[in-house]
């Protein structure tokens, strides 16, 4: 039983029965993840004070400008993960391809891959607003004692066995799921240690905040722009309000607490959206409907898609049961 002001530890202790072929690799993972995220939180938080803040002049497999503190975040999960005796391999949004990781003997029974976007929203960065890092871990589907393979990391959301995110912001927070529900910790800076401040975290069914960048209204498909006008139409509960922070963690966490919807839903910029299956859509997802939310691409459950490749990109919509229902509805109407 969760029980609120309990350490992240002792949580993990008194659920790892919870976690699917457990032998304690949940503890060694999850802790690896906790110390890379007081190491970024660490970094996040000296932003403005040592020069760690803009560009290092390069882009990443996205062709997107690399921050510097994406690269040193992406260093801070990659050391610490390599170092524990359970990942097998690893995929960044910030490397082209994913990485092999050899066990203490150099072999490759570790069972373990991870899928991450070491620090989310980087592009806020310099005007100190929200960023986060998510994560996501399956099992690996090759024969324990050969290297992982890309078929390893091109598995369906659904075959996720955890999943969660860190949110830098106000208060440093790591929300995670073993397909058991939703648990938030937020950390103590003076101790270093997370508390567990969010038990069973909930999305409310209907909402009233949608999450979209309206500046890119023109470019947006037919059935986005009349769900947008839905939103904004005087009616007993609506309009809804608008809220868009630009960080993907941040956006989905405010509104797995208030309740709303979040779209970044392909466009004539993004023929095939803009966020990835593997690095943000698909441990969002899982996230999302462990709380009792949903996500979708529009039409087909997020959670359904077979990725084809390590940095596919998809449409996103992702939040209040009630209301993603409602923009798959208007899609469907304008195809």
């Amino acid at each position: 039983m969760a029980r609120k002001n309990q350490t992240l530890g002792e949580f993990i202790i008194e659920n790892q029965s919870e976690f699917k072929y457990s032998s304690g690799e949940l503890s060694r993972l999850i802790n690896a993840i906790r110390l890379a995220a007081k190491v970024v939180n660490h970094q996040v938080n000296k932003a403005g004070l040592v020069d760690i803040l803009g560009g290092v002049g390069d882009t990443n497999v996205q062709g997107e400008d690399q921050q510097k503190l994406d690269v040193i975040a992406n260093e801070a999960f990659i050391n610490t993960l390599k170092n524990r005796e359970i990942v097998c391999g690893i995929g960044s949004e910030e490397n082209d391809d994913f990485i092999t990781v050899e066990g203490h003997n150099d072999d490759h029974n570790n069972k373990y891959v991870i899928l991450m976007d070491p620090l989310d929203g980087s592009s806020n960065i310099d005007v100190n607003v929200s960023v986060g890092t998510i994560f996501s871990i399956y099992r690996r589907i090759t024969d324990p004692g050969t290297p992982v393979t890309l078929e390893d990391f091109l598995q369906p959301g659904r075959n996720q066995v955890a999943a969660g995110y860190i949110i830098y912001g106000t208060s440093t927070m790591l929300v995670y799921t073993t397909g058991h529900g939703v648990n938030g910790f937020t950390l103590n800076p003076a101790i270093g240690t997370f508390y567990l401040s969010h038990p069973n975290m909930k999305f409310p069914e209907e909402g009233n905040i949608y999450s979209v960048n309206e500046g890119n209204y023109t470019h947006f498909p037919q059935g986005v722009k009349n769900y947008i006008k839905y939103c904004q139409e005087e009616s007993e509960n609506r309009p809804y309000t608008s809220r868009y922070i630009g960080s993907l963690v941040s956006d989905i966490h405010r509104n797995m607490i208030k309740g709303g919807i979040y779209m970044y839903p392909k466009s004539s910029l993004n023929a095939k959206g803009k966020l990835r299956l593997l690095y943000e859509c698909n441990p969002m997802a899982f996230i999302t409907e462990q709380a009792g939310g949903k996500a979708s691409d529009g039409y087909t459950s997020i959670l359904d898609l077979q990725p084809t490749e390590l940095h596919e990109r998809v449409p996103f919509f992702c939040g209040s049961k009630k209301m993603v229902e409602k923009a798959e509805a208007f899609m469907a109407e304008s195809l």
